[in-house]
Formats: C-alpha cells, structure tokens, sequence
C-alpha cells in the first residue's frame, strides 16, 4: 500500500519531463510561458540567479544547490539580474537564437564567461482534469535553500548525477535523469507540507501527527465506509475535537475531503474504456451507481457518462 503522499501524486499521474540542462552567461534572460496541468522545477547547480513568478511581488533569489518548484505552471522569468528590460527574451526566442535542438546543453548569453549558470529545468505534468487540494493550495512557489544538503546526502548525490547525465553524451543519460527527476517534486512536496509554512496555505493536516494519521488510512482503504467517527478513532482523538481541528487545518469537513478524493479516484477510473459504471463507482467507495452519479454529477455539473464522453473521446 502506498504513503499519503505517493497515493495522491501517483493518483494524479505525475509524469516528469526535463527541459534541458543549461549554459547561461551574463547577460541572459528567459521568459517561461504559462502552461496548465504542470508543475516546473529550476534547479541551481552552478552559479546563481533571479527567478520572477507571474504575479509575486518580489523575484526569487537562486543560489547554487537551491531549488525553486513552480507547482501551478505559472509564467516567470529566469535571469541574471542584469538590465531585464533588455535580457530577458522569450523561451522560444532563446533557443532560436541559441540554436538549440533538444539535445545537450543550452548554451547561451553574453561575453562573461566566467558568470557561467548551470540550471537544470524540467516539468511535471499531471493528468487533465485532475484535482487534489495539496496542490491547488500550494503557494505559487516553493523555494528550497541548499536543497541537495537540506534533502538529504542521497539527494544530493541524486541532484549531482541528473546534472551529469541530463544532455550528456553516455547512452541512457537523458532516460536516467528523467527518471530521477520525479523523485524531486514529491521531496520537495514533502518537506513544504512538513513545515510550519503548510498552515499558513490550509494543508495543516498534513504536517499535524493525529490528523495525518486519519488521512493515510483513508488513503490506504478510500473504499472503505468511513465516517467522521471512525477517522477521528482512527486519529486518536474524540470525533469533537477532531471535526474542529480539521476544518481549522484545512478550511473544509472531513468528508468534503473523502469525497473529494474519491470523485479523483472515480475520474481516473472512467479513462478506462473497460470500466463499467458499476466497477468505477466500487473504486470510487459508493455502494450504488446512483449514489455514486449524483455525487459525481453535485461535484462536476456533468454524469459519469458525460465527463466520460467530454474529457476522453
């Protein structure tokens, strides 16, 4: 059975993409456009930079070994700090100019050869339609000093060898950096939610021991016939103090959150064409399909059948 935290990033079929590894010289600038159902990661392995995120007052400081995740896709410009209203370019602009092909290193920039940057930036995309509150809340950026240190030793040794096989010249390079990408996101996920930051964006359930409990075990068995009873034995508390505790910590009831996460089950079960009605709505922990379509259909404004028809034809 999976964690907490790996049910709900495997549920939403995260899928890791890098970009490419880069070469940038002062003065350079990048414009990343926006794209939706994506997570973006930059991370510093060399030399240092400003990352300014649509609609934050303040850019982000990079230092070497940080790490800066973009949960929502949001536009923001990556740049040496030098006169931005003329060196930041937009990113298809960059590798037009730089003549980049997809494959080893961007290269590009200015004649300052020793202010070289080395970021390592890719994305993770999630499954159309999909929704789950740990990552609607997140803050438009989570930025993570000395991340390789801070992650841990075998992160850092993880971080170091992306960076030598991301665009390097050994077969199965790109393949092994990718794959060792995902781990990324669901580190830095998990160490955002374990801080005291978490509360402050309504996910103070997942950094609380009692309340955490109830919710892994929920994870663990979505189908079965929880109740706010049940969780709160489940957490150790009385079913009182639990109630209020968690709608304080995450701004919602603790079966808004059971149902929520079972209507995410529910829609990942109805892209299999094989799937009946009957077998999504036991996936999904309802005990009929016409309980199942009317909550489905109160949460979505569509039946099982027509999301079906709408988002997979």
């Amino acid at each position: 059975m999976l964690d907490l935290l790996s049910d709900i990033l495997t549920n939403l079929s995260m899928r890791g993409t890098l970009y490419f590894r880069t070469s940038f010289t002062k003065p350079w600038g990048v414009a990343v456009p926006a794209y939706e159902n994506v997570a973006r990661f930059h991370f510093a392995h060399r030399g240092q930079c400003l990352v300014a995120v649509e609609g934050t007052d303040a850019p982000v400081s990079m230092a070497q070994g940080d790490l800066v995740i973009i949960p929502h896709g949001a536009a923001h410009d990556l740049y040496c700090g030098h006169i931005p209203e003329r060196t930041i370019m937009p990113l298809d602009a960059v590798l037009e100019k730089s003549g980049y092909d997809g494959s080893g290193v961007l290269v590009y920039g200015g004649g300052e050869p020793h202010s070289e940057t080395q970021l390592i930036c890719g994305h993770f995309s999630f499954m159309p339609n999909t929704r789950h509150i740990l990552l609607e809340r997140l803050p438009p950026y989570i930025h993570i000093r000395n991340y390789g240190e801070s992650a841990g030793k075998w992160m850092e040794a993880t971080l170091r060898l992306i960076g030598e096989e991301a665009g390097g010249t050994r077969m199965g390079g790109d393949l092994i950096a990718l794959k060792m990408s995902e781990v990324i996101l669901a580190q830095a996920v998990r160490s955002f939610m374990e801080s005291d930051e978490a509360v402050n964006w309504g996910l103070g359930a997942f950094s609380d021991a009692n309340l955490r409990r109830a919710l892994d075990a929920f994870h663990k068995s979505p189908t079965e016939a929880w109740t706010v009873a049940s969780l709160a034995q489940t957490a150790g508390m009385s079913r009182t103090s639990f109630a209020v505790a968690f709608q304080k910590c995450m701004d919602m009831t603790p079966m808004e959150y059971v149902t929520g996460w079972r209507l995410e089950i529910a829609k990942k079960q109805l892209a299999d064409p094989a799937k009946s009605l009957s077998d999504v709505a036991a996936c999904a922990g309802y005990a009929s399909d016409s309980a199942f379509s009317r909550a489905f259909k109160k949460a979505t404004g569509l039946t099982p059948a027509g999301f079906k028809k709408s988002n997979f034809a």
